[in-house]
This record gives structure tokens, sequence and C-alpha cells, in this order.
């Protein structure tokens, strides 16, 4: 057109802008600015500075569209919304929401663009009242909201924790769409709520509706964290049916669902059929099998995977992970100086399973080098070092250690007390123990887990403080009192408590009758009393069940 000597008019510069901005493309954009100002044409109209101030916004460059908005003489809600629009895509809510706020001081009537933006900055902000303020603007006026600003509605009470209003938002709606479906769905996802997310996406599909690839992508990694098969199942014969199957995410996340559900074969059918297997598909696959014992297939996985795809931290915290259930010593040391070929050794999480994984391998000395080589040691550090000096029996190094983190002015956590309990526990230092169990409740506000109660417990079983460990199990939550009341019936039995230990086994059975290790305790407490017709009651009502006593093992790293 120029080599034609043809001047571009205005209407020839608002595509220009507009093809930059869709580009994503500054220095074009910055160019036909460049050319309107030489030419005398960049205060041609509203159209062309809105579109300017737009294009700079996408383009992130938001002081730029905010210096253009600035010299307007005449602001249109057009120009307004541009400039707000700029800063919610460069992520300045709180600039989107205080030009929101001025524009409503300058008596500028907001349209529905203007409204769902200010409810979007509330919604990335988390500023509830805000929200609130802007949705009663709305009502006050008499304002009819559309599909994308009662989305944004929703999606700013599902932000703000308030389900509730969100739902009841979301079920006035004359018409849905899977933006809006999805909003719904991502909000009960983000709060733990997947069943009331599942329910929804069983409406939207009798609907209709049909989900987008993040829809399915929340529901499957909802289902993996609820472990629920039979809809997962479900729901990856609707992935099947609908033609999602050959998205690798999709994919990916479809192997997690069952491998979380237990279903290792069928998880890794899925896998052997993804055509295109990227690095979170051979990593998903391993941490199944490493979650479920099966170390020596998830290393199998690996060398399969190894001169295809390079892996990475995750890949390789996964490895030691396999590793340190084989006490594979040698293994680890090849992972160990892969990770220094590699460059990783300062990655702070491989450093950390290395901790773990040498102390696992009986090399104590190897991870207590580590550890104090370390340049900066965060809390899951200090965990992990503690942890292994409590599996080796070194309680006086691992409370040491504890002392040395609280000096660093690292608070401790759930982790770190359940390391130090159960290395009172099985050092028999009961009153060390319960000092930090009291610690961990009083002084840091932690709410105990069934692993901080089964140590306690065993703590004082083991010692033959029974009437103790019973009076601490009846105060605690029955569903977290399964491991705990394993512990107090092998307390019962070695110190020969009987009728204490006929009331735990009973408690056991009625909290996990499929539990066979409950039918074995009991007997045997029986048997030991010479109580044999309860003995045999207990064992048969246990064979009724299919009951079998699992075999111990241990592992060695048998030298070549």
């Amino acid at each position: 057109m120029q080599k034609k000597q043809l001047d571009p008019n205005r209407v020839t510069l608002v595509s220009l802008l507009q093809a930059a901005t869709q580009l994503k493309s500054l220095k074009e954009g910055r160019s036909i600015h460049g050319f309107a100002i030489r030419k005398g044409m960049s205060d041609l109209d509203e159209i062309f500075e809105t579109t300017l101030i737009d294009m700079y916004g996408k383009c992130g460059a938001p002081k730029t569209a905010a210096s253009a908005f600035g010299n307007k003489k005449m602001r249109s809600v057009l120009c307004w919304n541009a400039l707000i629009s700029g800063y919610l895509q460069n992520g300045q809510h709180f600039d989107a929401l205080d030009l929101f706020r001025v524009m409503l001081q300058e008596h500028i009537f907001p349209d529905l663009i203007t409204v769902a933006s200010g409810i979007s900055g509330c919604a990335n902000l988390k500023c509830l009242l805000e929200g609130k303020s802007i949705h009663g603007y709305v009502i006050r006026g008499g304002i009819y909201l559309d599909l994308v600003a009662t989305t944004a509605l929703i999606d700013m009470y599902c932000k703000c924790n308030k389900l509730v209003q969100a739902r009841q938002l979301f079920d006035a709606m004359r018409t849905k769409d899977i933006i809006s479906s999805n909003v719904m769905m991502a909000g009960y996802l983000r709060n733990g709520f997947a069943s009331e997310a599942l329910e929804i996406f069983s409406k939207i599909s009798k609907a209709g509706i049909g989900p987008t690839q993040a829809t399915i992508l929340s529901l499957l990694a909802a289902l993996s964290n609820l472990k629920d098969f039979n809809q997962g199942k479900e729901l990856h014969g609707y992935v099947l049916r609908n033609g999602f199957e050959s998205k690798t995410d999709i994919e990916n996340q479809i192997i997690d669902m069952y491998a979380k559900c237990g279903c290792l074969e069928i998880s890794r059918n899925v896998f052997n059929r993804v055509k295109h297997k990227d690095l979170v598909s051979y990593t998903t696959m391993m941490m199944g099998y490493v979650s479920h014992g099966h170390a020596d297939d998830a290393i199998a996985l690996y060398l399969s995977m190894h001169g295809k795809i390079n892996p990475d931290s995750v890949t390789l915290t996964c490895l030691l992970q396999a590793t340190s259930q084989l006490g594979c010593l040698s293994l680890a040391k090849e992972i160990h100086s892969h990770i220094y070929r590699v460059f990783m050794e300062t990655d702070i999480v491989i450093t950390n399973c290395l901790i773990t994984t040498y102390a696992k391998c009986g090399k104590l000395s190897m991870a207590r080098d580590l550890f104090d080589k370390m340049i900066r040691q965060c809390r899951e550090s200090w965990n992990a070092i503690i942890a292994a000096y409590g599996m080796h029996g070194n309680i006086s190094e691992a409370l040491k250690l504890f002392d040395e983190m609280k000096e660093e002015r690292i608070n401790p956590d759930e982790t770190t007390f359940t390391s130090i309990l159960s290395a009172c526990s099985h050092s028999g230092l009961v009153d060390e123990g319960i000092r930090a169990f009291i610690s961990m409740t009083e002084e840091y506000s932690i709410t105990p887990c069934e692993d901080h109660y089964n140590c306690v417990v065993d703590l004082l079983s083991r010692v033959g403080r029974i009437e103790e460990a019973y009076d601490f199990v009846k105060r605690f939550p029955s569903s977290q009192s399964v491991s705990a009341l394993n512990a107090l019936l092998s307390g019962c039995r070695i110190h020969r408590f009987a009728e204490i230990g006929e009331v735990t086994g009973r408690m056991l059975l009625d909290l996990k009758p499929e539990a066979s290790s409950s039918y074995a305790s009991l007997c045997n407490l029986y048997a030991g009393g010479g109580k044999w017709n309860q003995a045999i009651e207990i064992r048969t009502m246990g064979e009724e069940i299919g009951f079998k006593r699992t075999p111990g093992y241990s592992l060695i790293e048998a030298l070549s």
C-alpha cells in the first residue's frame, strides 16, 4: 500500500493496531503509533485511541497504555474498559480495581464489560467485601448481568470460599455455558468438594454441553484424590467415546487416576497405549509403582525411558524413592553421579531425597555429609536428616538436630514431630516423647494426625504403661485410632494385659472388620492367656472373611 503511495486512513490504522494486538507484537504496534503521530493522526477519534490503549495493554505495556489514557481529554466507557482490561491481563489486579473505583467517582456509568472486569479484579485479589459492593451496586442499579458478568461473579465468590452464594448464582442462570460450568466446578474442586463438581459435570453432559479439555483434567484430578474407581472408569469411558483419548495430558491424568485407585495393571495398559509419551507419562507411571511398593517396576520403566527423554528433578526424586524401597546402594550412587553430571546437585528437593535414600541404604554418614554441605537447608532438609538418625536409632543426635532446627528459627511441622515421636517410641524415651507431643499441640498449634497418636500409644505400650496408653486412645477420634489400637493390642499381648487387650481387640474389629492383622493379634492375645476357645472363635471369624497371614521379609543388596 505504501509502495503505491496510498496513505492509510483511520480505518487502516485501527485494523493494523488490531492485528498487532492479536499477534502480541508490541514493536509493530509502536511503529503504527509513531506513524500516526508523524502524520498528525494520533488523535483521530475515540475508536483509534481506544484501540491504541487496548494494544499497549494486551502487548504487555500497561504503563504506555496508562500514558495514552491520561493524554485523552474525553474518556468514554470504552477507554476505561480497555485500560482496566489491560491491567487485568498483566496481573495488575489492584490497579484495575483502583481504576474501576476512580471511574465510579467520576460518575461514569459502567457497562457490563466494566462490571465483569471489576469483579474479576476482586476475584483475583480475593477481595470479598469489594466484590460484594460491586454486586450490590449492580442490584441497586437494576443492571441485568449477562453470561460473562455472572460467570465473573461466580468465580469471585468461589475464590473467596463462598460456595453457597456462588452456587445460588449458578443455579439462577437461565443459560449456562461450559465456561460458567467450568468455573463452578473449579470452585468446588479448589475447596475439596469433588462430589459436587462431578454432579455439575453430570448435569451439563445431560444438557448437551460438551466439556473442554480443562474440565476433563479437573475431574480426573478430583477422582484421583477421591480414589473413586467406578466414577473414574465412567469418565474414562466418556473420554474414549468423545475423542479425548488422543490428548496426552488427559491420558497422563487417567494413568494417575488408576494408579491412585490401586489398579496398576489398568494404569500400565493405558500407559502402553499412549502414542506420544512425554516425561510426565513416564514419571506418573513410575510414581504409581513407587506408591504401591513396586520399586523394581519403577526402575525398569526408567531404564526404558533412559536415552529417549531427559529426566527432570521430579523423575529423579521418584527414582530415588524406588531405590530407597529396595535399599540398593550401588544404584543410589549411580543416580547421585548422574545428578552431578547434569548439574542438578544444588536442587534442594533432590538433595533431601538423596539424604533419605542414603539413610535407608544404611549410609548415615553420607546422608549427614550431604546435609552439612547444603548451601541452604529448608524445613524438609531438617526433616530428612532427623528422620535418618531416628531410623538408625540415634535418638540423641535426632533430638540435638531438632533443637538446632528451632535455633535456626525453622518451625517444625507434622513430619518433624512424626520422626521425633517415632524415634522416641523405638528408643523407649517416654518423657521426651510426651514432651514433644505436648510441644506440638500447645507450642506449635499442630493438630495431631493418626501417625502422631500411633507413635504416642506405641511409646507407652512398649514400656508397659498400658493403662495410660488406653486412656490416651479413648481421648482421640475413633477414625484416627486404627493404627494406635493395633499398637496397644500388641503391647497388651507382650505385657499380659488381657482385659484391656480384649476390649481393644473388639474395638479394632468393629472399626476395621476386614483387616486380617486385627484377627491375628486378638487370636494371639487369647492364645497367650490360655483362652483357647476364644482364640479358635476369632481365628474362625477371620477365616470366614478370608484372612491370610502376610509373611514378613527383609531386603539386602547382594554383592556381585
